[in-house]
Parts: C-alpha cells; structure tokens; sequence
C-alpha cells in the first residue's frame, strides 16, 4: 500500500465507529481553526527556514486536508478524489503554456494569464 492510500486509511478508522471519539465529532466548522494555526505554523517554519519544521508543519497542513476530505465524505458531500481532480483540473488549465499551446515572453505573461483565467472562471 502506498503511502497517501494509508494515510487515508488510518483517517478514516479515527472517523470510523471504532476509531476516535473526539475527531468523530469534528466539523468543518470546528477544525476551521486547525487549519489556520497550521497554516500559520507552516508559515513560521518557512521564514526561519527550518526546514525540519517546514516537514513537519508541511504535513500537518496536508493531515487536515485529508481530514476535511474524509469528514465531507462521511457526511456524503464529496469525496478526496473530487478535490485532487478539481485541483488537478484547474492548475492545468491556469497553466497553457506548459499543458497547451499558449505562448508566453515572461513571467508576467503568465501571471497575466492565470489572473484572466481566475477571473473567468469565478464568472
């Protein structure tokens, strides 16, 4: 088994029946948060460029994306593979000149593209 699919196993036995009581109770709500002492962690880790840190913090962030996914899926509102391909599917299409055949001079050619292509697609 590879390592991400155990991950998810072990997230979903601490929602299961048997698993923990505490992050059964869990809610998108309740672990809002978590995801922002994390982030902030993260963050702190990145400017001490501790990279140690940076690991560790890095994964936590990653825990509760997983967390978030299983819980969603526990309450049948999507599942993980819904959220790697919405994301796989976006960074794709916010990047043509490297999945298509837009062509690009600089770097602010392609912040100008991912900008436009943002903005359609929240339209």
């Amino acid at each position: 088994m590879d390592k991400f699919n155990y991950l998810l196993e072990i997230t979903s036995k601490l929602l299961g029946p048997d698993g923990c009581e505490w992050d059964r109770k869990q809610t998108f709500e309740s672990i809002k948060k978590y995801f922002i002492e994390e982030v902030y962690e993260l963050i702190d880790a990145i400017e001490a460029k501790d990279d140690p840190n940076i690991l560790e913090e890095a994964g936590d962030v990653f825990f509760l994306v997983v967390f978030l996914a299983k819980i969603a899926e526990t309450k049948n509102k999507f599942k993980i593979d819904e959220i790697i391909q919405n994301i796989t599917d976006k960074i794709i299409r916010r990047h043509p000149h490297v999945f298509s055949d837009v062509k690009v001079n600089s770097v602010e050619d392609i912040l100008d593209n991912w900008n436009r292509i943002k903005k359609t697609e929240k339209n």
